[in-house]
């Protein structure tokens, strides 16, 4: 998680065009957000909260503070406690827009069901990924706007379902958008209209880098203490790739997104390394703790991509984009180019957190809702095709993800029971599937 997205005062059933959408966010609707007006129109967006952890709570905050006219009417959880205290937050906080009550208030599998069952018009996807496909596909056929967490899958049949489901949603005219906060972000917006426009000359490659110290200190971790294995993961959900999709999907996703947001497409093909250097034991789950991926473009764009949860390293979170007039650098905090066409953004800044909720409240209420839904599906699958690549140690193609892999990652059956842990993948072993 960047530092921004750290909200260390909040807790912390079976699922089997790109620019144009990125340029419905405007810089001068962002500037009109800083502040606290938000909305346009007084329509009432009445919604439901499916995920109640960190991210969900965050997730509610934030969306709560976006708009007059919003109202959290329901909430549902795997976990009682996780749902009990995320109310009791939230509750404090805004007491005149939380009208959630026992009745509207669900624990279990079915939680998502009984959510979007309630008189919402949108709801917020903030579970474990692994769990995305399944609950956007549900809200869509009901006929609600959706804000959903990043990722959005942890293979390429949850990412096929997402774009199947964001169709739909755009054939109902209803709204998604995603947790990739950064194209609600003023910088970037500015970095990208500078990009598409022609300020780095034709794009010949690019760097992007997730690498940060360990997760220990933020993900709580849960002891085994009598629960079965359904639960003890579903409470340590982060390492492991049936629900997290590995750090390179659930958290390198964001710089993969901003790379395709650059070169306007995405990858090809790629070829990956990796592996777990310090991650050892039952928290360690199975996923790795370090990757490097050769991403190839169209027009023979090369991109170098890089992410670690290693203590003790240097860290770098970070995008570079190379072209023949100059380069770019994006982080969360600045964006500039350099060369023929200099530029450093110094304008205002608006909480992107904030923002995402704000400009999906106010394409609603002015009946021309946002949809992000193929953007960050392909984000999705760029990481799922490079962890892939890097699980197995071969060269994967985008096709052959997206039209031919039958990765599927879900379990036989959503319910607390046993179900033993995948081991940890060997490269030269692990066989694409």
């Amino acid at each position: 998680m960047e530092k921004n997205r750290i909200r260390r005062d909040e807790s912390g059933v079976s699922r089997r065009d790109f620019i144009k959408t990125s340029a419905a966010v405007s810089l001068s609707a962002m500037l009109a957000h800083s502040g606290n007006v938000f909305a346009e129109g007084s329509d009432a967006i009445r919604v439901g909260l499916i995920g109640c952890g960190g991210r969900g709570s965050g997730a509610a905050k934030d969306c709560l503070e976006s708009a007059d006219g919003v109202e959290l009417i329901s909430m549902g959880d795997l976990f009682k406690d996780r749902l009990d205290d995320t109310f009791k937050r939230l509750k404090g906080r805004f007491p005149d827009k939380v009208k959630v009550t026992p009745d509207t208030s669900f624990v279990g599998f079915d939680a998502y069901e009984k959510v979007i069952a309630c008189d919402v018009n949108m709801v917020i996807l903030a579970t474990p990924p692994g769990f995305r496909p399944m609950h956007l596909k549900a809200a869509i056929e009901a006929g609600k706007h959706v804000f959903m967490e990043k990722p959005v899958a942890v293979d390429p049949v949850g990412v096929r379902s997402i774009l199947a489901s964001s169709e739909l949603a755009k054939k109902k005219g209803l709204g998604i958008v995603a947790g990739t906060q950064r194209r609600h972000q003023a910088h970037y917006v500015e970095i990208m209209k500078r990009i598409h426009s022609g300020a780095l000359g034709d794009i010949a490659s690019a760097q992007c880098y997730w690498n940060q110290g360990g997760m220990g200190d933020y993900w709580k971790y849960y002891e085994r203490d009598g629960l079965s294995d359904m639960e003890w993961q579903c409470r340590n959900w982060s390492v492991f790739t049936w629900l997290s999709g590995d750090h390179i999907v659930e958290q390198h996703v964001h710089n993969l997104d901003i790379i395709n947001w650059a070169l306007g497409s995405h990858p090809i093909k790629a070829l990956g390394m990796g592996g777990r250097q310090v991650r050892v034991g039952p928290r360690a789950g199975n996923i790795y703790d370090h990757f490097a991926v050769e991403l190839e473009y169209p027009n023979g764009v090369r991109v170098l991509s890089m992410c670690r949860q290693i203590p003790g390293c240097t860290d770098q979170v970070a995008e570079r984009v190379i072209g023949t007039k100059g380069l770019s650098y994006t982080n969360s905090e600045m964006g500039r180019i350099e060369g023929a066409n200099a530029f450093v953004y110094g304008g205002p800044n608006p909480n992107p957190y904030v923002v995402e909720h704000a400009d999906l409240i106010r394409s609603i209420r002015k009946g021309e809702p946002l949809n992000e839904g193929k953007n960050v599906a392909e984000g999705t699958l760029a990481a799922v095709l490079g962890r892939m690549s890097t699980y197995t140690g071969k060269e994967l193609t985008w096709d052959w993800a997206m039209n031919e892999s039958r990765l599927d990652l879900s379990p036989p059956k959503y319910e607390f029971g046993d179900l033993p842990a995948a081991p940890v993948p060997v490269p030269g072993e692990t066989r694409p599937i």
